[in-house]
């Protein structure tokens, strides 16, 4: 695992200095350069969250990752920059699951002197840049978020209005690597995970954000959405290579997978 290595794959050709800038400069380069993208779990590939695997993904491999892996990596470059970094608990979607959603996200807490930052690469198209930790309205990119506080122990993120998911809860303390590991492999497996029936992926840009959710394209930017139906799959692939930034020729397979899904959600939006 090399630092300059990582560095270059984000597009950054100096070691940016362990302070507020250098954090924001790492954090908007990671999220330019490298997708958000659930292919593997798809493809019932085995994604861990150890860090040697996800650097040989994601930097040896340039692929994108879930949470886990883009967070993962983060975190452990911050580190090596000599970043004040610790990896906490998220969960998505908390304010209507629970804690039974707890741990099906990873988030960082950066300690700088200007204060508690959270850094976030993991939630698709959530903020470009790393966001102090205080109840208050915040712009990224053009784009309005909230942070507000639910009790002693969490706080929540409230999403742009053109978000994938409306918020998230976080806690700043250590988290727990078991309760981490186990989540992860629950998302794999569960029959009903979300991440195993849909198809998951996000490249921020510098006017928004590119989403693929299954068949449906998105062009997300401050002050509205297009939209683009895909018809097969050379449509995939072409979004995949050109507006991801992944080259997985094993996401063919998926596509018959992603009609099916796509017609199933549609027949019981009808149904209600």
């Amino acid at each position: 695992m090399q630092l300059d290595a990582y560095l270059r794959r984000i597009g950054l050709n100096a070691r940016p200095p362990a302070t507020l800038e250098g954090l924001r400069a790492v954090h908007c380069a990671h999220l330019l350069a490298i997708p958000y993208e659930n292919l593997d779990v798809q493809l019932r590939r085995r994604v861990t969250i150890e860090r040697p695997a996800i650097y040989e993904k994601i930097v040896g491999r340039n692929r994108g990752g879930w949470c886990y892996e883009m967070n993962g990596l983060l975190g452990w470059a911050l580190g090596e920059l000599g970043f004040d970094v610790t990896r906490a608990t998220g969960s998505v979607m908390r304010e209507l699951a629970g804690d039974a959603s707890n741990a099906n996200h990873l988030v960082l807490r950066v300690s700088l002197p200007e204060g508690i930052y959270l850094a976030d690469v993991g939630f698709g198209d959530g903020p470009s840049d790393p966001i102090p930790v205080a109840a208050d309205a915040f712009g990224s990119n053009g784009f309005e978020f909230s942070v507000r506080r639910v009790d002693e122990t969490w706080w929540r993120l409230h999403s742009h209005p053109f978000g994938a998911a409306p918020s998230f809860d976080f806690n700043l303390d250590q988290a727990n690597e078991m309760q981490l590991a186990a989540k992860c492999a629950e998302l794999q497996d569960d029959p009903q995970s979300h991440f195993r029936l849909n198809l998951f992926c996000f490249r921020h840009t510098k006017q928004g954000v590119t989403s693929l959710r299954g068949r449906v394209l998105r062009k997300i930017t401050p002050h509205g959405i297009s939209e683009k139906l895909l018809d097969n799959a050379n449509d995939l692939m072409a979004v995949l290579h050109d507006e991801i930034g992944v080259d997985v020729p094993e996401a063919r397979t998926l596509w018959p997978s992603i009609v099916k899904r796509h017609d199933d959600v549609m027949a019981q939006k009808e149904e209600n």
